[in-house]
């Protein structure tokens, strides 16, 4: 449990950002699935799975910014 919380607080900042990414992500993606298909069931099942696998993928996309930028 102590590394879970050692890992959260030193990626305090990264992880706040990616929830943010993905409330946003998630409600584009909810507006454009409803409108393409005119469902609503569809356009909550794209607007989960999708941005879940983004802000997963944009979580290490800034991990390795954030290495890249300290060399």
């Amino acid at each position: 449990m102590a590394n879970i919380q050692k890992f959260i607080d030193y990626n305090q900042k990264i992880l706040k950002k990616t929830l943010s990414y993905y409330i946003m992500h998630i409600t584009v993606a909810m507006l454009v699935g409803y409108f393409v298909t005119g469902s609503l069931a569809m356009a909550i099942a794209l607007s989960l799975i999708e941005p879940t696998v983004q802000a997963v993928a944009f979580f290490f996309h800034e991990k390795i910014w954030e290495r890249n930028a300290v060399q």
